[in-house]
């Protein structure tokens, strides 16, 4: 779940509680091109008001000119599409004929909002069951590989903690990273116990905390929604700290590094006994070969390659820092082969 969902839950909750009549709004389905991703909701309120999005407009503005004119009227979910036409598509800007398929829920105390909004706060996933028909709403626990469903009545939502990201160390390398990755939804944590790096931080929404990586890595209950990514280039902090994420759910760990460095840090991280299992899990040198020189051409090509294993992309051998190199012709030769 990204903060847009979060904003989206906290205001279905609020308006239930001042008994505001509202909808929600939710992505089911999508065919061709469009907008917005299946799962994506949004919140509206009987004068229009609007939070989040699931089209990035136009369907957006029939919805809050159909609530101004008649108010909210729904008493049950109704399934709504947009774009079966090629008249369509074009009136909503859904390109290529793209066609969308929306679920608009009237809310109320039945929804569960409130239940639903403190179990995400607490890190929880959780499985909503919506009854089309009634409107009755079941939570239950969710896996990581439940996903979005309507069938046999009912529609089936996962909802769960926002994406965390902690970057070990805080130099300009880790600022460029943290304010990209503000922006693709991470709530960001930076750890470094060097006043001298922490001194000049300046980048709002981001917590910056005096620990050592490892003490704060279990601290943070790392999980399947959480990566973590060391740059500072000193093995006392990105070992401490690998050393403990990589025993943990989190989706990516890895490190900065050349793969000489990355060798030897895997040879480091047998001695503290992790087992193979969980070393393969490392990912260094880091990122996506994009040719990058500048701090921010390096942060785009690590979200790049954190992005990719997010939505479980697998990426071919030569989109690596190490492959693409050896592909380009850019890689000396290894000092520790044989």
């Amino acid at each position: 779940m990204d903060s847009i969902d979060l904003e989206v839950l906290h205001a279905c909750a609020q308006w239930i509680r001042d008994g505001v009549p509202c909808e929600y709004v939710t992505v089911v389905r999508t065919w061709g091109s469009s907008p917005r991703p299946e799962g994506a909701t949004m919140a509206i309120r009987a004068d229009g008001l609007v939070v989040g999005s699931v089209s990035g407009g136009c369907i957006e503005d029939d919805l809050i000119a159909a609530v101004r004119e008649h108010g909210i009227t729904r008493t049950r979910p109704e399934v709504v599409t947009y774009g079966i036409s090629a008249d369509e598509a074009h009136r909503f800007g859904l390109p290529c004929g793209g066609t969308i398929q929306l679920v608009v829920e009237p809310l109320g105390p039945h929804s569960r909002m409130d239940e639903l909004l403190a179990l995400a706060q607490r890190r929880v996933l959780s499985r909503r069951t919506l009854d089309l028909e009634s409107g009755a709403v079941e939570l239950s626990s969710a896996s990581p590989e439940d996903q979005l469903r309507m069938a046999d009545g009912s529609l089936v939502s996962v909802h769960g903690p926002r994406l965390r990201m902690l970057i070990i160390g805080a130099g300009q390398l880790s600022q460029f990273l943290a304010q990209i990755a503000i922006g693709l939804e991470y709530q960001v944590t930076v750890c470094d116990p060097r006043e001298e790096y922490r001194g000049s931080w300046s980048l709002p929404g981001v917590e910056v905390v005096h620990a050592m990586p490892d003490d704060l890595v279990l601290e943070m209950k790392l999980d399947s929604r959480s990566a973590v990514i060391a740059l500072t280039h000193d093995p006392k902090l990105d070992d401490l700290a690998l050393m403990e994420a990589l025993k943990t759910d989190a989706f990516y760990v890895g490190a900065i590094g050349s793969r000489v460095n990355n060798a030897r840090r895997r040879e480091r991280l047998r001695e503290f006994d992790l087992s193979e299992e969980q070393i393969a899990k490392l990912h260094g040198p880091i990122g996506l070969y994009i040719g990058s020189k500048t701090p921010y051409e390096i942060a785009v090509s690590i979200l790049a390659e954190l992005t990719a294993v997010k939505n479980g992309v697998a990426l071919p051998a030569q989109m690596s820092v190490e492959g693409g190199k050896e592909l380009a012709g850019k890689l000396p030769p290894d000092p520790l082969a044989a």
